[in-house]
Order: structure tokens, then C-alpha cells, then sequence
């Protein structure tokens, strides 16, 4: 092989090289910001069932508690 193949192909594998590096630093961007997303999501779906809870555990207080508190029966 003569030295100008051997050069294109050196500068060939250094294109695919830089190409590949920043588009394993594109992918590494992208996971860092679903983790931080899915964090984000994990804290809002905790918040709203310990929310819903709390609506769960005051309604069964509520109705158990005070019987004037239960809603009439459906004939009156």
C-alpha cells in the first residue's frame, strides 16, 4: 500500500473515531437528563399517593367517626 492509502485511511478512521465519541457523548447527555426526568417523576408520583392517602385514611375517619357525618340514604 502506498502512503497516500495508508493516509486516507488513517484519516478516515479518525473521522468515524471523533464522529463516534461525540455521539457517545450525545447518548451519555440524553441518560443523564431521563434519569434526572424519572427522578423528578418518581418524586411527584410518591407525593400524590402519599396525598391520596391521607384523603383515604381522613374519608374513612370522617364516615366512621360521626354517623351525621354519612351521607343521607339514596331514597330521601
Amino acid at each position: 500500500m502506498s502512503d497516500a492509502t495508508l493516509d486516507d485511511r488513517l484519516v478516515e478512521l479518525e473521522t468515524r473515531l471523533s464522529f463516534q465519541e461525540h455521539s457517545l457523548l450525545e447518548l451519555s447527555d440524553s441518560v443523564a437528563d431521563l434519569r434526572g426526568e424519572n427522578a423528578r417523576l418518581v418524586l411527584v408520583l410518591r407525593r400524590a399517593l402519599d396525598e391520596l392517602q391521607q384523603v383515604r385514611a381522613g374519608l374513612s375517619t370522617d364516615l366512621a367517626g360521626d354517623p351525621s357525618l354519612e351521607p343521607p340514604p339514596p331514597h330521601y
